[in-house]
């Protein structure tokens, strides 16, 4: 007999320049097809990995939760080194852990943060250039920060969502939405309890746009994927 099944709590971080997003898609390279199959080599059964957020093509992540049940009586450090020996560069296993009772990666989570980060400067950059925009033109920080005070609180953010995923509701609660700028760097952070399609990006769309002095847009335009990161998924203090 096999050892019984034990949900495991995974953190992850990828860079998603080369994937077409987390979830599973037919002939493309998906972080949860990557991860699935890792697991499926360690374990020699086939392993359905459920994501907290289902992050877009290109989009990155630092700190990626997902769950997975495992008939394995490997311990769990010796399942985080040989994903990490298994997985390919650009994908990485931070942490393995028992989940607690009753956890779900997606359905449990009660709030995620992203960054969104810009280069804002007129020479192009170089070294991050995977992970964030360029904008020539000097951003005013001040306008953006006044613009996204509206958002905090419990809004209907439909002007933010694209079409292609249907919802119950368009009502979404931030919690904060921080604007920094170091040597160049702006960095948009917005927590909240989750997040419609596209609404991280054209919240970044909006507030560039604000930034150069535009009226603020009706329909916010959707940033590239390049610059956005998924920082953190919270939940309770039980999970």
């Amino acid at each position: 007999m096999g050892s019984p099944a034990r949900r495991i709590r995974f953190q992850v971080a990828y860079e998603g320049t080369d994937f077409a997003g987390w979830q599973v898609q037919k002939y493309k390279r998906t972080v949860q097809g990557v991860l699935e199959a890792a697991l499926r080599k360690l374990t020699g059964r086939p392993v359905r990995v459920t994501g907290a957020g289902r992050t877009d093509a290109g989009v990155h992540a630092e700190g990626q939760v997902a769950h997975a049940d495992l008939e394995s009586g490997l311990p769990l450090k010796t399942i985080e080194r040989a994903l990490n020996a298994i997985l390919p560069e650009d994908v990485t296993v931070r942490q393995v852990r028992l989940a607690p009772p009753g956890f779900h990666a997606r359905y449990r989570a009660q709030r995620k943060t992203y960054r969104y980060r810009i280069w804002n400067r007129p020479q192009r950059p170089l070294f991050d250039r995977r992970f964030l925009i360029h904008v020539r033109e000097p951003l005013d920080l001040a306008a953006m920060r006044r613009a996204a005070r509206n958002w905090i609180g419990r809004h209907d953010f439909k002007a933010f969502h694209s079409a292609g995923r249907p919802v119950r509701s368009t009502r979404r609660t931030v919690f904060s939405l921080k604007i920094g700028a170091a040597r160049g760097t702006i960095t948009l952070d917005v927590t909240a309890d989750g997040f419609l399609y596209h609404m991280a990006r054209r919240m970044a769309g909006f507030l560039i746009e604000v930034g150069k002095g535009k009226p603020a847009p009706a329909i916010p335009p959707t940033a590239p994927a390049r610059g956005l990161t998924l920082m953190k998924v919270s939940y309770g203090q039980r999970s």
